[in-house]
């Protein structure tokens, strides 16, 4: 994180590290850091998920399903040279849990239940910060989790509110807790999703030691028409994060904040040196020189992706996150911040080698950080058969067809503020969406169906990933701030940004929307310095039909950075809907 915004501290802090709050976690590991460019790179082949069906099937009829799906502690092995790591891993067993978990296969307009079990042990592998707003158990003991179905369209006591957590067995749980079993209508468009740990305050550790999966809603009416390539062998999906580790196997994650005195433990930014895909290490994947599907998600903590071949392979794009673009869209390079997910098509009979490397560029922090090294620039190998293939497999230009953005419709218009703090020392200590804290009364209460506008203002120099759940959007246009200082400085004294006349001040340098990522996202990368206008649906954007649950209910929603570090200390904020 690159510092931004001083602001006095509030006594708050101060008071807390005075009382010796500190961590509910086993002691830190104290082996040596592992030099990852000690480990030979495409020596793992990739891993192809384990898959489960969210739908039965009655005499050739689809009907719900039920799941149980547990969260276990087990060792997994990231590297052939590298020790096993004790990890936390959802599967329908301890022995089939996997890092990523199972993807789970949903049908459209087929509801799938699923029984998130904590089978997790009483003290975490990594260190909590108690001194920020944290799910944390009345006796100390136990890991609370919750788990947030990413791109959903449900109801918001499936929703995975981070106050909704539970420990083992369901002992404790959050303030906000609803029931055992989640339920997913899935009767949203087809596309991709992914499950995620959101417990309060322990996102960004739960998803560091495993707790992530891939979860697809699929719509053969819809999707089979248009020939994408398919099936097990080419349509694969890629869960990519970075991780560092201990040379005895262990995930390595600096256990000393940057403001000890304040957070013991909270770091801005997690970046680990070693690039991990479908739990691999930078694996090796053997192609056949055709075309492949892959659905990439970034489930990396802060780390943000600039994804390129070596060799010029291109990029066809047909999705990007939950939703199918109308267009394809052909790329030479995209960027993928924290939670995003691209939807590509490779055809490999366009290399001129026998092999390929999936590399990345993007500085970290994102955008100004530090230059990429060999070992967090480099994320996979395709070796690429030298047998010609007749691929029947095609990409139409004309994808799925949807809406697109009707300024007509917006019924409220609203400002969203992304402010980072420092300590007296220049160090970040938290940051705000809207300059107020998670806990804060609620002030955005959008209408069920409603469109609305949202310009959201970032006074930060990081680029801050905001994820809203439950609504789609398109983004409309990013602005740059003219006489920055000026208006921050408004904001700082004023927090309202029509009383400061943003007006006067979103007038500079216009940056288009990636032609990629113009069409419905629940995700989009907030450039520093800008003013970013987003057109946000709490509809279905698919059909005319009204939500099938009541979207009004307890607890809510949420919306926040997908930066975990910065998620977990307050860049988050609930709202609800009304009718």
């Amino acid at each position: 994180m690159i510092k931004t915004m001083a602001r006095v501290l509030l006594l708050g802090f101060f008071s807390l590290a005075l009382l010796g709050v500190f961590t509910t976690s086993l002691a830190q590991d104290t082996s040596p850091l592992l030099n990852s460019s000690k480990l030979e790179m495409f020596v793992d082949e990739l891993l192809d998920m384990p898959q489960i069906l969210g739908f039965d099937s009655v005499y050739g009829v689809p009907r719900s399903k039920s799941l149980e799906i547990g969260m276990y502690s087990k060792k997994w092995k990231f590297h052939r040279d590298l020790p096993p790591t004790t990890v936390y891993a959802y599967g329908v067993s301890k022995e089939a849990a996997t890092i990523p978990g199972p993807t789970i296969r949903a049908l459209h307009g087929i509801y799938t239940n699923v029984t998130w079990k904590n089978y997790l042990p009483p003290n975490h592998i990594l260190p909590w910060d108690t001194t920020i707003t944290i799910a944390e158990p009345a006796n100390k003991i136990g890991i609370p989790t919750v788990v947030h179905l990413h791109g959903s369209i449900g109801e918001p006591e499936s929703d995975g509110n981070p106050k909704s957590w539970f420990t083992a067995g369901f002992k404790e749980k959050g303030p906000a807790w609803t029931k055992e079993t989640y339920s997913y209508n899935n009767n949203q468009q087809p596309g991709n999703l992914w499950y995620h740990d959101h417990a309060m305050g322990l996102t960004r550790v739960n998803l560091l030691a495993g707790l992530v999966g891939a979860y697809h809603i699929n719509h053969p009416e819809l999707e089979a028409p248009l020939g994408l390539p398919s099936g097990v062998e080419f349509d694969r999906t890629l869960i990519v994060f970075d991780r560092s580790f201990r040379t005895d196997g262990s995930i390595y994650m600096n256990s000393t904040g940057d403001n000890p005195s304040i957070h013991p433990h909270w770091q801005p930014e997690y970046f680990g040196d070693t690039i991990i895909v479908n739990g691999k290490a930078w694996p090796h994947m053997t192609v056949r020189r055709r075309m492949y599907r892959f659905r990439i998600i970034n489930a990396s903590n802060a780390r943000f992706f600039r994804f390129f071949f070596t060799n010029g392979l291109r990029f066809i794009h047909v999705g990007f996150d939950s939703a199918y673009l109308n267009e394809a869209v052909t790329t030479n390079e995209f960027l993928l911040g924290p939670s995003e997910i691209a939807d590509v098509v490779v055809d490999f009979s366009k290399s001129k080698n026998d092999s390929a490397i999936l590399a990345n560029d993007a500085p970290y922090p994102y955008p100004t950080g530090d230059p990429v090294d060999e070992e967090n620039g480099t994320v996979m190998k395709f070796i690429i058969s030298t047998h010609p293939e007749n691929d029947m497999g095609r990409t139409p230009n004309k994808l799925i067809q949807y809406p697109g953005p009707n300024l007509s419709s917006v019924t409220q218009t609203r400002y969203i503020t992304m402010y980072e703090y420092e300590s007296s020392t220049g160090n970040p200590t938290h940051l705000y969406l809207n300059g107020i804290s998670f806990d804060s009364p609620i002030t955005e209460t959008p209408k069920v169906g409603a469109t609305e506008v949202w310009n959201v203002i970032n006074l930060t120099e990081d680029n801050h990933p905001l994820h809203i759940h439950l609504g789609l959007f398109v983004a409309l246009d990013q602005t740059a701030l003219v006489n920055e200082t000026e208006f921050k400085n408004c904001m700082t004294k004023m927090n309202d940004a029509i009383k400061c006349e943003i007006s006067k001040y979103a007038i500079g340098k216009s940056v288009e929307v990636p032609a990629e990522e113009k069409g419905w996202k629940n995700v989009f990368k907030m450039r520093p310095g800008y003013v970013t206008k987003i057109l946000v649906k709490f509809s279905f954007i698919n059909s005319n039909e009204s939500y099938p649950f009541d979207a009004t209910a307890k607890p809510g929603y949420v919306y926040h950075c997908h930066i975990l570090d910065h998620e977990d200390n307050e860049m988050m904020r609930p709202f609800k809907l009304i009718k």
